[in-house]
Formats: C-alpha cells, structure tokens, sequence
C-alpha cells in the first residue's frame, strides 16, 4: 500500500519529512517554499488516490500561484502535529 493511499498516513509521512527538515536546521520558509514545490510537482505527475488528495488536486487546478502558495502552507501546518515522532 503506498503512503498516498491512505490520508493519515500520508500526513504522517508529510509529518515526518517535515520534523526531519526543521530538525537538521530548516527554517519555516525554505519549509513552506518545499512544500509549494511538492503540491506543484504533485498535481502535475500525481494521480490523487483517495478524496482528500482528489480536493486539494481540484483546488490546486483553480489556485493562482499565491493561492497556491497558501495551500502549501496550510499543509504545513495540518501536519505539523502529525508522524511517528
């Protein structure tokens, strides 16, 4: 089953990968400017395998970039209390 499949478990990973970056130094922009370019390179090569992903997918299509932007960081913030930590 892969990460995407399941949406706890994808904000978990995202949780994750997030506590590893700011755990080796990363600052809160270069986190939100990671994000924007992983929901940019995720609804262009990403199929969405379950609703949530299909939602923000959607949203993302319509966004500007500043839009766009916002969205990365909300995801920021939905995950910053998610993962294995």
């Amino acid at each position: 089953m892969s990460v995407l499949d399941n949406w706890q478990q994808w904000k978990d990973f995202l949780g994750d990968r997030l506590h590893q970056g700011m755990d080796q130094g990363m600052n809160k922009e270069t986190v939100n400017d990671l994000a924007y370019q992983i929901g940019d390179y995720l609804a262009k090569q990403v199929e969405p395998k379950n609703d949530q992903e299909k939602i923000l997918a959607d949203l993302w299509s319509v966004a500007s970039p500043d839009e766009q932007h916002a969205i990365a960081n909300m995801m920021v913030k939905l995950v910053q209390n998610d993962g294995t930590r």
